[in-house]
């Protein structure tokens, strides 16, 4: 199948047991009811939307949240057995799942893998209680650690670790002990991000004793070599992958040869994000882009589960009971927003910043043959700016002319990026 009828879906789980302090995200508790009535509704929204699909392939899957292993377990394995049923999904896709420490016990697990989930993101944040407590996450350590060998037992065998930098009241030395005690575990994947304080949370009107910018500076400079040296390639800004091949061909994180058996643990889902490939939201407030048209889900959870539960006054009824009569006489555009089709320089530079992302950068060829103009036509002044700075480098890979971020830009790396943006 070619390439630009692959597609990846994302689909959105908002419930969680208790919002986090920091959180930003489109989540909240929930009882049975209404997680019940919301299966419920995204059950009929796949029906609805998967036939305008059948001539695309779903590469992967990426279940997110809010957190999708609040539910009992059977919701998700009936969500899998839908889009299975629903979707062209590859025999070799790659299905994620988030779930946070004490969540998720060993049966869930197991129903988690035998329903067709073959990769896991785990939530972990910090291995120190303090840390935790403070950022308002529900386990401790002892959890975290029992979650992650349960999945093991499970059969899991692709497990990223979600870390945390510049919490309150952490050091570097306490934060490079959960990196190193992380490192321990062997974890397939590591993704490291900073604490983001966004307006909206409980964090944002707090008075918190934050580190320093130098302090999280050396954070991440200290991941960065601490993962390279214990055989974690860094593919993207903040995202480690285990290295699967010959890592001498890896220097300080930036690869010379780009070798495939290296992408074995990258997450593929979000590579798709960061290359414009095609992907479909599903769920509330779910965002989609497929072939250059942008749109999102309603953010109101009356209104999406209203609009599916009640279309045919089925308001309480299981929505797969639904004729396909019924179904041809609603659209699922009804619950969609912000529709934008993209224009050449949009897409031009979305390219270019999400592209820059990827520690291997911009393949100038794939530029050229998208926009047909070099790639120094539109952005020579912006690289040759860059370039002279030690920011930014042209490097060949696997036979490809390349633009990325040099160590030292990958440390600047929005300043740079924003300077892709055309008037």
């Amino acid at each position: 199948m070619s390439k630009d009828k692959a597609l990846s879906l994302y689909v959105h789980i908002p419930f969680c047991k208790q919002k986090c302090l920091y959180c930003d995200f489109l989540s909240f508790p929930a009882g049975e009811q209404q997680i019940d009535c919301y299966f419920n509704a995204l059950s009929k929204e796949i029906q609805m939307t998967a036939e305008d699909y059948k001539d695309y392939e779903v590469k992967s899957v990426f279940i997110g949240g809010g957190t999708p292993s609040f539910p009992e377990a059977r919701y998700i394995a009936e969500l899998m057995a839908e889009l299975h049923s629903s979707f062209n999904i590859s025999s070799d896709a790659e299905i994620s799942m988030e779930l946070n420490p004490g969540t998720a016990s060993l049966e869930k697990l197991v129903t988690y893998r035998q329903a067709g989930v073959n990769r896991l993101s785990i939530g972990t944040q910090s291995l120190d209680d303090a840390a935790l407590k403070a950022i308002g996450r529900i386990h401790d350590a002892r959890t975290f650690y029992e979650t992650y060998q349960n999945a093991r037992k499970a059969g899991f065998e692709n497990i990223n670790i979600d870390i945390m930098s510049a919490l309150p009241g952490q050091s570097i030395e306490t934060y490079m002990d959960t990196v190193k005690k992380v490192v321990e575990l062997h974890p397939e994947h590591i993704s490291a991000y900073s604490l983001i304080i966004e307006e909206g949370t409980p964090f944002y009107d707090m008075d918190l004793d934050l580190p320093s910018e130098d302090e999280d500076r050396e954070m991440y400079h200290r991941t960065r070599d601490y993962l390279a040296e214990h055989g974690y390639h860094r593919y993207e800004i903040s995202n480690y992958a285990l290295d699967y091949g010959d890592s001498d061909s890896l220097d300080s994180g930036i690869a010379d040869e780009y070798l495939p058996d290296f992408e074995k643990y990258e997450c593929y889902h979000n590579k798709v994000y960061w290359t414009r490939g095609n992907y479909l939201g599903l769920g509330l407030g779910s965002s989609s882009m497929v072939e250059n048209v942008r749109w999102k889900n309603t953010s109101d959870m009356r209104e999406y589960v209203d609009f599916f539960m009640g279309a045919s006054n089925y308001q309480n009824a299981d929505v797969t009971k639904l004729s396909s009569g019924e179904m041809e006489n609603i659209s699922v555009d009804s619950i969609r927003e912000d529709y934008q089709k993209l224009s050449d320089s949009e897409v031009m530079e979305e390219f270019m910043f999400l592209g820059l992302r990827l520690v291997r950068g911009i393949d100038t060829e794939e530029f050229k043959a998208l926009f047909n103009r070099d790639i120094r036509e539109v952005y020579g002044e912006v690289i040759e700016k860059y370039t002279t700075q030690g920011l930014l480098e042209f490097a060949d890979i696997s036979g490809h002319r390349y633009l990325r971020l040099t160590t030292k830009g990958l440390d600047v790396s929005n300043t740079v990026m924003a300077d892709f943006l055309l008037d």
